[in-house]
């Protein structure tokens, strides 16, 4: 009897999915982002300067925010977050300010504020991730989060009564 080195071919095989702001290849370099002017150089986005750019394209950030496709979600609730609304938003618009010095992709795309809630979305995992460690050292409380789709997306939910 034959034996592959495969193993069996009657097995079920995974659909893969595809992160459609995943860039599946490399710019010239230097590229610059049409709406935020970030540079594709080295291989990454960065905040550099230039002089002379070869292309112009709109950056993966750019173009999550503009689809309205967060990469995150950030969800806050409880009696302290009502509490300490202003010096949370503060610590978030902080973390986001380091994140993209280092990381140009990682934003913040939108703040939405209701009674007793509020719903954070961001452009990178990385960023959501982070606001809800960030909060549950500063401030304690619950906190959760799950990935979805193959770690492309992220649900934190920080709650402290």
């Amino acid at each position: 009897m034959f034996r592959s080195s495969y193993g069996r071919k009657d097995r079920i095989l995974k659909q893969r999915h595809r992160d459609a702001y995943w860039e599946h290849q490399k710019w010239p370099e230097p590229t610059r982002c049409t709406d935020c002017g970030a540079v594709f150089s080295g291989g990454r986005w960065t905040w550099m300067e230039v002089t002379e750019v070869v292309h112009e394209v709109r950056c993966p950030a750019c173009r999550r925010t503009a689809d309205r496709y967060p990469a995150g979600y950030v969800e806050l609730s409880g009696a302290f977050w009502c509490a300490h609304q202003a010096e949370i938003l503060n610590l978030v618009r902080n973390l986001e300010a380091q994140e993209k010095q280092t990381r140009p992709l990682e934003r913040l795309m939108e703040l939405d504020l209701q009674d007793g809630y509020c719903r954070i979305t961001t452009t990178g995992v990385h960023l959501a991730r982070r606001i809800g460690e960030a909060l549950a050292r500063a401030y304690q409380g619950k906190l959760d989060y799950s990935y979805a789709d193959g770690d492309r997306v992220v649900r934190v939910q920080w709650r402290r009564d």
